[in-house]
């Protein structure tokens, strides 16, 4: 099975019930852990984060362009300082009938495989943190050109930032600002 054909043929009942599962491990995360974001003092009323219901069709299929001299990129944080990451490829998709795309990153001296995608769509300050959301892509190995992978908006989280000024988040650059409501993963 592709990827496309697994961001099309998902079982959506398992998939809702293994989301639910992961957002139910991140609340109590949020609720409990010494490293939570939220403050120790608020830790006792949180009650959970808001989601958007899940969404089969935010679960889209995205065609890889690796940058082969990866260009650095700099964004802003919420601190008002800089820092530099470097765009590692280009995902090409198509999200509730527009052909888009976005970046993903990976700081300079990064050694994990991690890639970094924020970004800020048409819910950020309405129904989404103000500043953006986050995905994470964890390839098993390098990308290649032409490479399909599935990029999961149900899976699109609201940086620390949002809960605690002892945090600073990089902000997601004009580059990656979609024009598209993306109605899945963290709400405000």
């Amino acid at each position: 099975m592709t990827d496309s054909d697994a961001a099309a043929n998902v079982d959506a009942d398992a998939y809702a019930d293994e989301l639910a599962r992961k957002r139910a491990e991140k609340d109590d995360f949020f609720g409990s852990h010494p490293q939570s974001p939220i403050p120790p003092e608020h830790r006792d009323e949180f009650s959970g984060l808001d989601y958007f219901d899940p969404n089969p069709d935010a679960r889209v299929s995205a065609t890889v362009t690796v940058h082969d001299d990866p260009e650095p990129v700099t964004m802003e944080t919420t601190a008002g300082n800089e820092v530099r990451y470097l765009r590692l490829v280009t995902f090409s998709f198509e999200l509730r009938g527009e052909s888009v795309e976005l970046h993903g990153y990976q700081q300079e001296r990064e050694d994990d495989n991690a890639i970094f995608v924020p970004f800020r769509d048409k819910t950020t300050g309405q129904q989404s943190y103000r500043n953006g959301r986050y995905l994470e892509l964890h390839p098993e190995g390098e990308l290649a050109d032409g490479e399909s992978v599935v990029l999961d908006f149900n899976l699109a989280y609201t940086p620390f930032c949002a809960y605690s000024d002892t945090f600073s988040c990089p902000l997601p650059p004009e580059e990656n600002w979609l024009e598209v409501a993306v109605a899945a993963g963290e709400r405000d």
